[in-house]
C-alpha cells in the first residue's frame, strides 16, 4: 500500500492551479499516481481525492464510494476535468479531507456534465446529481485551487481564521501515511 500524507489547509498547493496533464508523455506514470490515491482515500474512508492533495501538481482526481439509495458503486478517474454544464442548485454540509473534522454549507449545481480524460486517456463525459455532483465540483475545484474555505461568506471566513490558524498547526502533525502501519 502506498498511502501518502494528505495536504491540509494553509499548505501552498491547495492554492495553486495545478498543471494540465500532458497523457502520452506521463502515462507510464498514471496507473502508479492511482493508485496511491486509492490507496489513500481508502485509508481516509474518503470519496474523492484530486492529486494535490497528497502533493502532486497535477489536474487529476478520483472518486470512489457506494450510494445505498441507488445501490451504485462509483469509481470515476478525470484527468484535465472540465465542468461543461450545471443545472440546478443546493445546499448541503461538505467536508473535505483537507480540513479533517469541519463541515460547511456550501452553495453547488444540483447536476453537472464533466468532460475529462479516464485512466486509458480516452475522452470521457461524466454525469451526475446529488452527491455525485457534489463529489465532481469538489474534486475539480481542488485542482483550481479552490478549496470549501473559499465558497464561505467573507464574515465566516473572518470569524473562522483564529481557529483554522490553531487548527492548522493540529492538523501539520497528522500523516495518513502512517495510518496503514497502524491499521
Amino acid at each position: 500500500m502506498a498511502v501518502k500524507r494528505i495536504i491540509k489547509y494553509g499548505e501552498k498547493i491547495l492554492k495553486t492551479k495545478t498543471k494540465k496533464v500532458d497523457y502520452s508523455a506521463i502515462k507510464n506514470e498514471i496507473p502508479i499516481i492511482l493508485k496511491d490515491m486509492y490507496d489513500t482515500l481508502s485509508v481516509v474512508n474518503g470519496i474523492g481525492l484530486s492529486a494535490n492533495q497528497i502533493g502532486i501538481d497535477l489536474q487529476i482526481a478520483i472518486i470512489n464510494y457506494y450510494e445505498k439509495e441507488k445501490n451504485k458503486h462509483y469509481n470515476l478517474v478525470m484527468i484535465n476535468p472540465e465542468i461543461i454544464s450545471g443545472e440546478g442548485e443546493f445546499q448541503e454540509e461538505e467536508g473535505c479531507l483537507s480540513f479533517p473534522g469541519l463541515f460547511f454549507k456550501i452553495k453547488r449545481y444540483y447536476k453537472v456534465q464533466v468532460r475529462a480524460l479516464n485512466e486509458k486517456g480516452l475522452p470521457v463525459i461524466i454525469k451526475g446529481e446529488g452527491l455525485l455532483a457534489r463529489a465532481l465540483q469538489h474534486e475539480i475545484d481542488h485542482l483550481n485551487g479552490i478549496t470549501i474555505y473559499d465558497h464561505l461568506p467573507f464574515t465566516l471566513k473572518i470569524r473562522l481564521k483564529p481557529t483554522l490558524i490553531k487548527l492548522k498547526r493540529q492538523w501539520k502533525k497528522i500523516d495518513e501515511s502512517n495510518m496503514n502501519k497502524i491499521l
